[in-house]
């Protein structure tokens, strides 16, 4: 079958990835999706069994920090668009361990750069680079009424955010140095089903329903702005399709949190869908030490994206959330699995 376009999703079994594979999968079926997952910790294909037999599908397991192996896959789909979402975005897990963020984030959007570059060896015609960036890159903000734009300037405090900063200068020095057309968007929180549960919101729900304690770091004051994944991957699709070459989107909800509200937000979530008495789990809660580097504040405006292009978010977080917690009680076995590590066991003997 000829498709009108191939086009590689990185990190599509991860949570945001598998969203908008979903998305392009179901919406665009003259169009071949190459998914490539090298399936980390975080990259799960049972996020995507719904459309795996999809006839515009396919998988591939790949390392993005593997030249060769990533340059063959341009090579064996032609491929004209990357959507590169795949990189590893723990902020305690970076603090951890900050080579592995440089080796993914940096020199994996690298070796994805090249190989574009390499396999349209000049020929940009009907060609795009799409890279997923964050928030994280701007910084903090503080208590102000003030929101990272498009012209913020980067400000990195954690070996994540430093290295995304990073891959997005890489990005941006392509088109710069190559002329290769490139597009970068920075998005707030995601939040919705699927994330892996060492991230705030699917963690604080699994814990909740086990009547297990809530971390919650310094005094829960950091503020967040919220995004339903599924409205980034519509965002994506837009600016994919849309977006001005060369040029920088901002992506937010407009849904500013602080850490605190949000998890009660949940508590009161949690307990009432499982039946409990409102409130039940509140005593669950326990402040621990901040994390280091911890910034204060993050908020998008995201108005540039609005009035070019016309996305805005299609669910209020009160709605959004209620989603949320009830897509997680309603798979617990998915999250066992999950937790349990028996999905990485399982691909480890697939893909020997």
């Amino acid at each position: 079958m000829d498709f009108k376009r191939n086009i590689i999703i990185t990190g599509g079994a991860g949570f945001i990835g598998s969203h908008v594979v979903r998305l392009f999968v179901n919406k665009y079926p003259a169009y071949r999706i190459i998914n490539v997952d090298s399936l980390t910790y975080a990259g799960n294909l049972a996020n995507l069994t719904d459309i795996e037999q999809a006839p515009n599908y396919v998988f591939e397991k790949a390392d993005i920090c593997d030249f060769e192996r990533i340059l063959s896959i341009y090579t064996q789909y032609n491929v004209d668009g990357v959507i590169h979402l795949a990189a590893e975005s723990h902020v305690d897990r970076s603090i951890k361990d900050p080579f592995t963020f440089a080796q993914t984030n940096v020199m994996g959007t690298l070796s994805m750069l090249q190989a574009a570059k390499a396999h349209w060896n000049g020929e940009y015609t009907d060609k795009l680079f799409y890279h997923i960036s964050t928030d994280e890159v701007y910084g903090t903000l503080e208590f102000d009424g003030t929101f990272f734009t498009e012209e913020t300037s980067y400000d990195p405090h954690s070996p994540y955010s430093a290295s995304k900063a990073s891959s997005d200068h890489f990005v941006r020095a392509f088109h710069d140095t190559f002329g290769m057309p490139i597009i970068v968007t920075n998005c707030s929180n995601n939040y919705g089903p699927y994330q892996f549960p060492e991230k705030l919101i699917p963690l604080f729900i699994n814990n909740i329903r086990h009547g297990k304690s809530l971390p919650v770091y310094g005094a829960g004051e950091n503020v967040r702005d919220w995004l339903y994944v599924v409205d980034h991957a519509r965002a994506i699709d837009v600016i994919f399709h849309q977006g001005k070459v060369a040029d920088t989107y901002n992506i937010g909800g407009f849904n500013e949190w602080k850490n605190i509200d949000l998890i009660k937000v949940i508590i009161k979530t949690v307990d009432r869908l499982l039946g409990k008495e409102e409130g039940a789990s509140l005593g669950l809660i326990t402040y621990v030490t901040d994390r280091a580097g911890h910034d204060l504040r993050y908020a998008i405006d995201s108005t540039k994206l609005k009035n070019e292009l016309g996305w805005e978010p299609s669910l209020q977080f009160e709605e959004g959330i209620e989603k949320t917690v009830a897509w997680y009680l309603d798979n617990q076995a998915w999250m066992d699995n999950v937790t349990s590590g028996g999905y990485q066991e399982y691909y480890e003997k697939m893909y020997k």
